[in-house]
């Protein structure tokens, strides 16, 4: 039997074929066209969808006041090893001001803190009131903080579970928002402490378990404020968070997650001394029953009082000040990128590195409390070396043992984002300024 077969769109001659030959044939030719040509009586079903992996934990870590030359004092064993494991950047500059607040909050927005509106550590709001580090009501309220959207805000909405550990702002319902594990802080809870209740939340049940964690240790900050960032209880405190990093390490090694999970270490600022007399008495220069004084420190703010000639006392500090410099806030220079928010006073003044500006009332108040006036601090001008914070990434997603030049603060953001695999809201970052942190 000979059998020719020719086809030209769908129809088949076949000759020289019996009538069950024929039929057999046509049976075997719907079946191949069928299933290469798409002719069956239904479509072909869809592929099943792919399930997304899930990003690797990400844990954020806080210093606070750890100054970006520190960790080459000796004394950081844990971290300058995380650091050789990892990436360092050679510094981090924190946004202006270089106050713990504000850079905090910039740290976990992508955004300064002229647009995410914690201005200072101390501020008023004519429709909130004051709000200090020491008024825990106004921490707790989030009103003050939602000019931003923290990244705990944005991977909790995206479906990720997160927990925080005394982060700025963590205490607050922003924008009727809290992470999935949180606390109240508590400064005499110890670093290990802290440590154990970060790994006990890594131990929960995979559906409570977070993605995302915070950190934050403030011994650094403490030690350099009271004594002075060259001191021996500095390099003490270095050592005593240094030995809290390492209990982290051997939590995450007994659970098999150090390879898994990844690490960024971050400060929020440095530390520059301050001898007890270095003293800008502002109270010389102005008559403070005339404005509203809202805050003084390395960094003071004023507003005008009804009744008063404010441009009178505005022209007076604008001239060159010893140890001080002060501007309307619309004259504030453009690269300390300052000054259109409307809780930044309208006249700020910014003492020179090493001074501070206060009052002959606030001095003799402390001296006959039997307190000392400090001998470290921070909330100068961004730039200058002593305010240069600490970045060190580790883990699955960071190049080994790799120096980067100096990077800003608020280029973190987009970095978690990226290894969170979220939609970022809107910020100040540049995701591209940390790809060479990053594996191929």
């Amino acid at each position: 039997m000979v059998i020719r077969v020719r086809d030209h769109g769908g129809i088949a001659w076949i000759n020289r074929m019996d009538s069950r030959m024929k039929f057999l044939f046509r049976l075997l030719f719907c079946a191949v066209a069928a299933f290469s040509a798409g002719c069956a009586t239904r479509p072909p079903a869809k592929p099943a969808p792919v399930a997304k992996p899930a990003p690797a934990p990400l844990l954020l870590i806080s210093i606070d006041g750890f100054r970006a030359d520190y960790i080459q004092r000796g004394l950081s064993p844990t971290l300058a090893a995380l650091a050789h494991e990892g990436v360092r950047a050679q510094a981090m500059q924190p946004s202006f001001p270089s106050l713990t607040f504000p850079n905090h909050y910039t740290i976990v927005t992508g955004l300064r803190p002229d647009h995410h509106g914690m201005v200072n550590n101390t501020m008023f709001d004519p429709a909130l009131g004051e709000f200090s580090l020491s008024n825990r009501a106004a921490g707790a309220d989030g009103r003050w903080w939602a000019q931003g959207t923290p990244i705990w805000e944005t991977a909790g909405r995206q479906g990720l579970k997160t927990a925080t550990m005394f982060w700025p702002g963590s205490e607050a319902p922003i924008h009727d928002y809290r992470p999935d594990h949180w606390l109240p802080y508590d400064g005499a809870m110890s670093p290990e402490q802290r440590v154990d209740t970060v790994l006990s939340w890594l131990d929960l049940p995979a559906g409570e378990r977070p993605t995302f964690l915070t950190l934050y240790f403030d011994d650094v900050d403490h030690a350099g404020h009271g004594y002075g960032p060259d001191s021996r209880q500095v390099n003490e405190s270095i050592a005593k968070v240094d030995a809290a990093l390492a209990h982290l390490v051997d939590g995450l090694k007994q659970r098999g997650l150090l390879d898994r999970i990844n690490l960024i270490l971050v400060s929020d600022h440095g530390m520059a001394s301050v001898p007890a007399k270095h003293n800008v008495m502002v109270d010389k220069l102005l008559p403070l029953n005339q404005v509203q004084v809202v805050s003084l420190g390395v960094l003071a703010g004023f507003n005008p009082k009804p009744g008063h000639d404010f441009a009178k006392i505005e022209a007076k500090l604008e001239k060159p000040q010893q140890h001080m410099q002060c501007w309307d806030k619309t004259r504030i220079p453009a690269r300390l990128a300052y000054g259109k928010n409307p809780r930044v006073p309208q006249l700020v003044c910014l003492a020179d590195v090493g001074w501070r500006v206060t009052t002959n009332e606030y001095v003799a108040k402390k001296l006959k409390k039997g307190d000392k006036l400090s001998l470290g601090e921070h909330g100068y001008d961004n730039a200058d070396p002593t305010m240069q914070a600490l970045f060190v990434a580790r883990g699955p997603a960071f190049r080994q043992d790799t120096v980067l030049p100096a990077i800003s603060n608020v280029d973190v953001y987009p970095l978690m984002i990226r290894l969170l695999d979220l939609t970022p809201v809107q910020n100040d970052g540049d995701a591209a300024a940390l790809k060479g942190a990053l594996k191929p």
